[in-house]
């Protein structure tokens, strides 16, 4: 049961009426329940992909036949095979202006572009005869310089990883300019400069990527069972490669074993398969294994910023110049787009008068650019070292140097510089709360006995907004593809049925929808169904992801059980010859005026209408379908403070404690909330302290193991203290926000602010993200870097 529940009155959304019948939708749930690696289909072959060992070669051959000849085969795939089968994979829109984006095939044909890149598909009867057919198949390739750095593939001589591209730059440079530039840095004291850096990293689920294709012959239909964040989204990109009709395609998802932003869409392994599929007529089945994910899924992270910030001498931030590189990786993916979000939200909750921003994206011979959790995080990182930079270089508490920038709520401005509107931010409130939480005099007062015992305390804050999704600019209409469609049905039994477009991978979507749909609708949490999963059931939409969720989907179910109930109470009162406003719904019965004395199961309501009981021209079906904009939506957000101490003989960072004050509006249910505070709040500092991406110089992959991509454990976290502000309410009735991908974002500044702080007596100046015990040694000149 909800333990806070969102309450209020009548909502804005729409009625769009019920448009598939009773019992249609009901059929078994066959990806339900089971995570793809669980799902067994009659028939049902293996694939094994053989890779590339070099990170850049030209393809000169592949010689397939003694696979083809080994026990268990039943196909071998080429490049050029693959290709026949599927459409090309172009990338997205935004290449450069005089090459346009590269088209590249699922498999390599003409070159290999990172190590790990598929070169050819076995399938056999078993897992383990696919692997050792991959070993008999030989490709020939001829060796090519590898780019393995933005730098370098920003040097125009720097072999050309796509020849259509004449050079390794995917998007820009491009420059945007907010406010008057040139006035705000003439009026500036000082410029404060900085080379920031996040290092590559990536999402690391439990679960990696996987798929299970059936192409029926006869039908022409493909039955796709798969690891996904979104179902829709997955079979209309499978429709688009494999030239078939959407309706042609459904796709099944069950438990998903996390993601992080990794599984959106469908990758080039997964449309091979199925390719495989509809060539043999029988099930295809791929899993990714752990070596796999950590060489070739994708990686996210890798940016460097130059930044400028003119202040003055009292501590107030006028403006910045950044200038943004992007290690893309070697396929294009996300990142021209993680560069908008990242020049739209740098100023923060701050009240920057201009902001000039440039941005370059650029190839390399690495992993693509993946979205994870947070991928606009860079925007957060680099703002808040900045403040810390700018206090240090003032000699100014960096907590106070906050104070004195962050807009105060309903004071102008009520925009960022760039554009998106400052309603209902609370960044002021947590900062301040923090600071009561902390009592930061007499953490100095301890930092400075510490220091004269040779021990290095050091305190860090940083600040953030997260788009959850956030304010919607009252002139700016809401995109339809960004609009929450959801359908809720009264089922036979008196359940509730919740049909969603949102694919839970760990977040407990299940139990929050059916919290709000009992707390509004009047029944026992116990009678809700949330059905995910199914494209063939599922609302359009395209899944989770961008902390949409809580406002999105939670609000499109509080208006579907709002509309269903009045709906319910209606029909109520056509059979009890009453008026819909004497009854109500209550634990699951009809009472009121005319209801029996032990209230009117729904069940026997339900029974009624489906016999067609009810007066002529009553609507009798018990459905409701809204489209939700996301009403007058906030940002969460907040201030996260860790306090640590760095042992300077071994470098090891120890975080004595970490808080957490925030805000995400109404909380459905806490305990989630909570949950998603911790986790992002932990792969944070794993990110600071222990994780990376790292390659030689020639391309090869350093971290394909858990013993090299070292990941934080129960040892490493320590207890989060959390505290929930709840100060605006912006909607009449939705005031839950989203929270998952806040404690990514801004516990890496954070802890890094903290690690600055401790060493600044040393003469440490940190810019860059990754602080592992050797980098520290390096920074404080204990060992030569």
């Amino acid at each position: 049961m909800a333990e806070r529940s969102p309450v209020g009155g009548g909502g804005a959304a729409r009625f769009v009426g019920a448009s598939v019948q009773r019992g249609e939708d009901l059929r078994l749930l066959r990806g339900q329940g089971r995570y793809v690696d669980d799902v067994r289909l009659p028939g049902m072959l293996h694939a094994a992909f053989v890779r590339s060992p070099l990170a850049h070669a030209r393809v000169v051959g592949v010689v397939t036949e003694a696979a083809r000849r080994a026990r268990g085969v039943v196909a071998v795939f080429d490049g050029e095979e693959i290709a026949r089968l599927a459409r090309p994979r172009a990338s997205i829109p935004g290449g450069t202006d005089d090459g346009g984006p590269p088209v590249y095939t699922l498999l390599a044909t003409d070159k290999v572009r990172l190590v790990g890149d598929p070169v050819a598909l076995v399938v056999a009867e078993s897992r383990y005869l696919a692997e050792d057919a991959c070993e008999l198949v030989e490709v020939r390739y001829e060796a090519l310089p590898a780019v393995v750095s933005a730098e370098q593939a920003l040097d125009p001589k720097s072999p050309p990883i796509f020849e259509d591209l004449g050079g390794n730059v995917i998007y820009g440079p491009t420059t945007k300019a907010y406010g008057d530039l040139a006035g705000t840095f003439a009026r500036a004291d000082l410029v404060v400069q900085a080379k920031i850096s996040q290092h590559r990293q990536q999402n690391v689920p439990m679960e990696g990527r996987g798929i299970v294709a059936s192409f029926d012959p006869e039908t022409g239909e493909l039955l796709v069972h798969a690891a996904t964040q979104g179902v829709n989204t997955t079979r209309a990109a499978l429709a688009a490669q494999l030239g078939l009709a959407a309706e042609k395609v459904r796709v099944l998802a069950g438990d998903i074993g996390g993601s992080f932003g990794l599984k959106f869409g469908i990758s080039r392994e997964e449309v091979a398969c199925a390719a495989a599929s509809r060539a043999l007529g029988r099930p295809v089945r791929w899993i990714e294994d752990r070596g796999e994910n950590l060489t070739v899924s994708g990686q996210a992270r890798e940016e460097s910023f130059e930044v400028e910030a003119a202040v003055t001498r009292e501590g107030e931030i006028l403006g910045m110049r950044v200038q943004m590189v992007v290690d893309a990786g070697a396929y294009p993916g996300l990142a021209p787009m993680v560069v908008d979000s990242v020049r739209e939200m740098i100023p923060g909750p701050y009240r920057l008068q201009a902001l000039e921003f440039s941005a370059t994206v650029a190839v390399t011979n690495k992993a693509s650019y993946v979205a994870y959790r947070g991928p606009w995080a860079a925007e957060t990182f680099v703002r808040e070292r900045m403040v810390d930079l700018v206090a240090t270089e003032l000699g100014l508490d960096p907590l106070e140097v906050r104070l004195r920038n962050v807009a105060r709520r309903g004071e102008p401005p009520l925009r960022m510089v760039t554009g998106p509107p400052l309603a209902g931010i609370t960044a002021r409130e947590s900062l301040e709360r923090m600071a009561e939480l902390i009592d930061l005099p007499e953490f100095r007062r301890r930092q400075a006995a510490a220091r004269r015992e040779g021990r290095y305390l050091g305190v860090g804050f940083a600040t953030y907004l997260e788009p959850a999704p956030g304010p919607r600019s009252p002139d700016s209409p809401p995109d339809p593809g960004e609009l929450e469609h959801q359908r809720m049905r009264l089922e036979a039994d008196g359940t509730l049925s919740v049909f969603t477009a949102q694919m839970p991978h760990g977040q407990g979507h299940e139990t929050t929808l059916a919290q709000i749909a009992a707390d509004q609708f009047g029944v026992d949490w116990e009678q809700v169904r949330v059905v995910v999963g199914d494209s063939s059931l599922s609302p359009a939409g395209f899944g989770t992801g961008g902390s949409r969720f809580a406002t999105m989907a939670g609000g499109a179910t509080l208006h579907a059980a709002r509309e269903l109930r009045s709906k319910v109470l209606e029909v109520a009162a056509q059979l009890l010859d009453t008026g819909p406003e004497r009854l109500a719904i209550v634990g699951g019965l009809v009472v009121g005026e005319g209801a029996p004395a032990g209230g009117l199961q729904l069940a026997e309501l339900a029974a009624a209408a489906e016999r067609g009981l009810l007066p002529v021209g009553t609507d009798s079906r018990l459905e409701a379908e809204v489209t939700f904009d996301g009403g007058e939506s906030g940002w969460s957000g907040g201030t996260h403070c860790a306090l640590v101490e760095v042992d300077c003989d071994t470098g090891r960072v120890r975080v004595e404690r970490y808080l957490v004050v925030e805000d995400c509006g109404e909380m459905i249910n806490p305990a989630i909330v909570e949950g998603q505070v911790r986790g992002g709040v932990a792969q944070g500092l794993g990110a600071v302290l222990l994780e990376r991406s790292a390659y030689d110089p020639d391309g090869q992959y350093l971290s394909g193991s858990f013993m090299d991509y070292l990941l934080p454990t129960a040892t490493d976290v320590p207890h989060i203290e959390i505290e929930h502000l709840e100060t605006v309410r912006l909607d009449p009735d939705v005031n839950f926000r989203g929270v998952g991908e806040g404690g990514m974002i801004v516990a890496p500044p954070t802890l890094c602010n903290a690690i600055a702080d401790a060493l600044a007596p040393l003469g440490a100046r940190i810019t860059e993200q990754h602080l592992p015990p050797s980098r520290l040694l390096e920074l404080i000149g204990t060992i030569g870097g």
